[in-house]
């Protein structure tokens, strides 16, 4: 689940307009070694889900505790026309609590006897080559692109194999190119977890002032599907103290190749249209959002074999995409900072989400509803400092089994981060 993406597409944005127009990042590396950065990020997460009205011969509840270090390297450049360099990555992910009827969380890889794994690793590495402002980057890599997203919402993130270019050339433009041939998910070791073949993904962000900015992707990925991807997101100042920000997002998707798209019900082709709309309103300490979301044509909209994050849409939170065939959905949510209050660093949000008009088995009028309440603090100074602490709950309900089947689920995540600079 991806949830509320404007502040990737801030950052896309940023990265255009931070450009330089008189000299390029190649012409300032300071070389190799002399750039090179290694930072170690540890988080101990507790999942619980709770089946509420599962029968009493399934797993009606799933609960398990684990402690992640993501370590990765980014060297600097060697000086000259063509930089090179190299990245690393290494991951290790330890069971703290877990049981047989309790396993399944996707924190860890599960054997055949149902019990999760006491420790698990990765590791992969790339090398990069930067002319100018413009990089290629051959290797294992975390992406963040709408058509092509590595997920990190269990203990350790999915890591990509293969090639991405990205070039910050035109001031307030980021153009992105990439071909990807394997997918290693979040709770396993195998490289190509989700049997990807090949996906080739293009687009780029453009600025167009400083508070307008669109995007547009578009990815092939092989024997499953073509994807076209927009965003718009406009920020509208109205003074010091309030402001406005727009933001809409549409896929177009169409089966492609073999089609091998599969659902609960079996295998389906796609071709559908899914898109979102929200405006959110700032006043100091306060945000108040509203969203609309929609799909419509055949299928619901499908990703996950072109990473868990591929979904930059409104109304995919914490538990439920509001993806379904033909589902209309609509989300109010409240933002509050309380560093206007005299306590930075400490963050609350809560949403309610409703879907309806669900095509699922049994029904063209599915409903769903989910409740999300979040609250983290960050610490600000001192030795712990950026040492956060995260409480996440959800309540999802469907009296139609929308969302994998289950008509009410109880989520509640305990997450503590610390990431930490070495270099």
């Amino acid at each position: 689940m991806r949830v509320m993406k404007w502040s990737m597409i801030a950052l896309a944005v940023a990265a255009g307009t931070s450009q330089m127009a008189v000299a390029s990042s190649q012409d300032e590396s300071k070389g190799f070694l002399e750039d090179s950065k290694l930072n170690v990020k540890t988080r101990m997460l507790y999942f619980s889900r709770d089946f509420r009205n599962n029968p009493s011969d399934t797993q009606s509840r799933r609960e398990e505790t684990g402690l992640g270090f993501v370590g990765t390297y980014e060297s600097g450049y060697t000086q000259g026309i063509i930089g090179v360099g190299a990245d690393a990555i290494g991951m290790l992910g330890l069971k703290l609590d877990s049981g047989k009827g309790r396993a399944g969380t996707g924190l860890f890889p599960t054997g055949s006897d149902g019990r999760s794994q006491d420790d698990y690793s990765k590791a992969g590495g790339a090398v990069k080559f930067r002319i100018s402002d413009t990089v290629l980057k051959v290797g294992d890599q975390f992406t963040a692109l709408p058509v092509f997203a590595t997920d990190d919402s269990r203990l350790l993130p999915e890591i990509a194999q293969g090639s991405l270019i990205t070039s910050n050339e035109i001031k307030g433009l980021t153009l992105h190119a990439g071909h990807f041939t394997s997918l290693t998910a979040q709770e396993e070791t195998n490289r190509d977890s989700f049997h990807l073949k090949k996906a080739d993904v293009a687009g780029g962000t453009y600025a167009i002032t400083d508070t307008l900015s669109t995007s547009v992707y578009y990815s092939k990925v092989e024997d499953f599907w073509r994807k076209w991807y927009g965003n718009i997101n406009w920020a509208l100042p109205i003074n010091d103290e309030q402001g406005l920000v727009f933001d809409f997002n549409i896929y177009d998707t169409k089966s492609d190749g073999a089609g091998n798209v599969r659902t609960f019900d079996g295998e389906t082709k796609l071709d559908n249209t899914a898109y979102s709309f929200s405006g959110a309103y700032n006043i100091g300490a306060h945000t108040f959002t509203l969203a609309y979301q929609a799909v419509s044509g055949d299928g619901d909209y499908a990703y996950g074999i072109d990473g868990g994050g591929s979904i930059f849409l409104a109304n995919s939170v914490a538990r439920s995409d509001f993806n379904q065939e033909d589902e209309k959905s609509w989300q109010a949510r409240y933002d509050l900072n309380f560093a206007s209050y005299g306590v930075p660093g400490l963050t609350f949000m809560t949403r309610y989400v409703r879907g309806d008009d669900a095509n699922v088995a049994g029904t063209t009028d599915g409903k769903e509803w989910e409740r999300d309440v979040d609250i983290k603090y960050v610490l600000q100074e001192g030795a712990a400092k950026d040492l956060s602490f995260r409480v996440r709950q959800a309540t999802y309900r469907s009296g139609d089994g929308v969302y994998y089947g289950s008509p009410s689920i109880d989520e509640l995540r305990l997450i503590v981060e610390y990431p930490l600079s070495i270099l």
